[in-house]
C-alpha cells in the first residue's frame, strides 16, 4: 500500500516536470523558431570558457614564478634575474624522460615473446562460402 502511494506521488511529480519542460520548450520555440539565438548563446559560452582558460594558464606561470621568488627570499637568496628561475626546455625534457623511465621500472617485467602456432585445418566460418550470398536479391 505504502509503495503504491510512493509510486503514484513519484509519477505525478515526473508528469508535472515533463509538462513544465514541454511548456518551456514551446515558449522557447515561439521566441526563437529557427534556433539562431540558441546557436549564438552556445558559441558565446564556449568562447568565454576558452578565454577564461587562456587567462588562467597565462597567469599561472606568473603566479608560480612569484611563489618561487618568495620561497627564495625566505631562504635568504635574492635573485633579480627572472631567467635564472625559469627552466629551459632541455631540462624539462630530461625531467620528463627520467619520470617516464622511473614509472616504467615500477611495473613487473613481462615476457614479451610472441608464439605463433600454425593450425592444420584451413576451414574458418568467417571465410566460408556457404554463408555468402548466392542469389541476386530482389
Amino acid at each position: 500500500m505504502f509503495l503504491t502511494v510512493i509510486l503514484q506521488v513519484t509519477q505525478s511529480v515526473t508528469d508535472t516536470a515533463i509538462v513544465k519542460v514541454h511548456r518551456n520548450s514551446e515558449l522557447f520555440m515561439k521566441i526563437d523558431p529557427y534556433g539562431i539565438g540558441m546557436t549564438v548563446i552556445g558559441y558565446v559560452i564556449v568562447f568565454i570558457a576558452l578565454l577564461l582558460l587562456y587567462i588562467v594558464f597565462y597567469n599561472l606561470t606568473k603566479i608560480l614564478t612569484g611563489n618561487i621568488q618568495r620561497i627564495l627570499r625566505k631562504e635568504g637568496k635574492i635573485i633579480d634575474d627572472k631567467s635564472a628561475i625559469e627552466i629551459s626546455g632541455e631540462v624539462n625534457a630530461a625531467i620528463a624522460a627520467a619520470i617516464y623511465l622511473y614509472y616504467n621500472e615500477l611495473h613487473d617485467q613481462e615476457n614479451t615473446v610472441l608464439t605463433i602456432n600454425r593450425v592444420s585445418r584451413a576451414y574458418s566460418p568467417w571465410s566460408s562460402k556457404i554463408y555468402s550470398l548466392r542469389q541476386y536479391p530482389r
